[in-house]
């Protein structure tokens, strides 16, 4: 393989969560009074932290999203991934494979730790992603599109960004790994070639992606 890490988004890459997530999120806005349809969810904060719902929102309307609201959403989310998350098809075989072939691989993910911990408990790539292998836009000052956290995941893992290959769902991932000089492979199970910009290839089955990344 040409490359020497392979770097994973988590939501909707490894788990099949945007679905789940952007529903409940889209219906909590909107009961808050900021109407919102799922549509607009995955096109206005899918693969971004949520932070970037807190300034969205404040942009587009002055005003601030109530005290608690982080905490709410998560809990919500929580317990829809305790009775519905699934594994995103082929991703076991896939990673066994990655190991296999003694290729590196990591997740860096918008989402928090607690987050990211849960969804791979319930789905079991907890045995697959040991907390070194984990890395959250939480470890660092911005999230995507801002390459911070593509640039620590590959420093913590001992790469260099020009020898990382990323695999994103969401254009806001496929900014941030271009920026920090990566390539991207952009998975199209949601969304469109066309709106994931300037990936390095695209695939649309997890049987595909070592193929691409040969």
């Amino acid at each position: 393989m040409r490359y020497e890490l392979v770097i994973f988004d988590n939501d909707g890459v490894l788990v099949d969560s945007e679905p789940l997530s952007n529903t409940i999120l889209a219906a909590y806005l909107t009961e808050l009074g900021h109407p919102t349809s799922y549509e607009e969810s995955l096109r206005d904060y899918m693969g971004g932290a949520v932070h970037r719902v807190h300034d969205t929102v404040l942009e587009r309307t002055g005003r601030r999203l109530p005290e608690g609201f982080d905490e709410e959403f998560h809990a919500r989310v929580f317990a829809a991934f305790a009775r519905e998350l699934e594994v995103v098809a082929g991703v076991p075989d896939m990673l066994a494979k990655l190991v296999a072939e003694g290729v590196p691989y990591c997740v860096a993910s918008s989402g928090s730790h607690e987050r990211i911990r849960v969804g791979h408990q319930k789905t079991g790539l907890d045995r697959w992603f040991p907390e070194g292998r984990v890395f959250s836009a939480q470890d660092v000052g911005r999230g995507k599109p801002a390459p911070d956290l593509f640039l620590h995941a590959a420093e913590r893992m001992g790469v260099a960004p020009e020898h990382c290959a990323v695999v994103e769902d969401s254009p806001l991932g496929v900014r941030a790994a271009r920026a920090a000089g990566m390539d991207v492979y952009g998975f199209t199970a949601m969304t469109p070639a066309a709106k994931l910009g300037t990936a390095t290839g695209y695939f649309d089955d997890m049987g595909q992606l070592l193929g691409l990344l040969a």
